[in-house]
């Protein structure tokens, strides 16, 4: 398998962090997949969101999980009432608690308070200062204010295989030990991004961005700098994480954990000649 001397291009973004739990694992997972959902690229979405890893040790000791959520700063605070408004309050018996380290907070509890409509109570919950909203399952609670700090976005890794299959099969097994290192999210439909773009567009000028044609099997006789001429699958794994130290070693237990797996070619990332970003990941670096 050879990896590429290539390098991923990767940019600073602003997240916050936070724990979702619920009355049973079920619904927790409910919960935070309400939550994280049409959040895979601000290409597109209003933010990149995804569930970090399950959470064991929570303020209320019931099910839970750790997300991230993802946004331009000067929007983060509507995005994070948007989306525990009307996917974690709506959630049956859910709480929310803050899990991200930071000087600066945001007010999302105290400004969601208003929705108890005057019979919303402050309470003192496992040391924390939680808002507590009557509603049809109990109380929702949520903590009164949510860190929000600066981490890394666009972490990647391209694997190239002689199948589709074994493309996303060796994409599986590398997400498997990337969410083991924790501080990470791969915001892609579960963790994998089956359409990697490019920067802008050589056809259609009002286009952020366009199918990078160089990495798609069916163009592979139409594309003259094609990547994957000798290759029948590629997929592409995006890591967003709270420090580039989280991402590189994400990239890293990623490479490590797919050497041996059969089909493999090559081991690649992707870069842009920093018009994405400025944060350059080289990948002999990490191994």
């Amino acid at each position: 398998m050879e990896i590429e001397d290539t390098y991923a291009e990767a940019f600073d973004g602003y997240y916050s962090r936070m724990i979702v739990t619920g009355p049973s694992e079920k619904w927790a997972k409910v919960a935070v997949r309400e939550v994280t959902g049409y959040a895979t690229s601000m290409i597109g979405c209003s933010s990149e969101a995804g569930i970090e890893n399950a959470s064991f040790n929570n303020p209320d000791g019931r099910s839970g999980y750790i997300i991230q959520i993802w946004a331009a700063k000067k929007r983060m605070k509507n995005e994070l009432l948007s989306r525990i408004g009307q996917c974690i309050l709506t959630a049956p018996a859910a709480a929310v608690w803050n899990h991200c380290e930071s000087e600066e907070m945001l007010d999302i509890g105290y400004k969601m308070r208003y929705f108890g409509d005057g019979y919303e109570e402050i309470k003192n919950i496992a040391n924390r200062k939680m808002v507590a909203i009557p509603v049809m399952s109990g109380e929702f609670l949520i903590e009164c204010e949510f860190g929000v700090s600066k981490g890394v976005m666009g972490g990647n890794l391209f694997i190239f295989t002689d199948t589709q299959n074994r493309a996303l099969l060796a994409a599986e097994k590398a997400l498997d030990a990337i969410h083991k290192v924790g501080g990470v999210i791969t915001p892609f439909p579960g963790g994998v991004c089956g359409a990697g773009s490019k920067v802008g567009s050589d056809k259609y000028k009002f286009m952020r961005a366009t199918t990078n044609q160089i990495y798609c099997p069916t163009l592979a006789d139409k594309v003259k700098d094609t990547k994957v001429k000798d290759f029948g699958g590629v997929t592409e794994i995006v890591i967003d994480g709270i420090s580039e130290e989280k991402v590189r070693e994400a990239m890293a237990e990623g490479i490590k954990s797919i050497q041996s797996v059969s089909g493999i070619k090559r081991i690649s990332a992707g870069n842009y000649g920093g018009s994405l970003g400025k944060v350059s990941i080289h990948l002999h670096d990490l191994i």
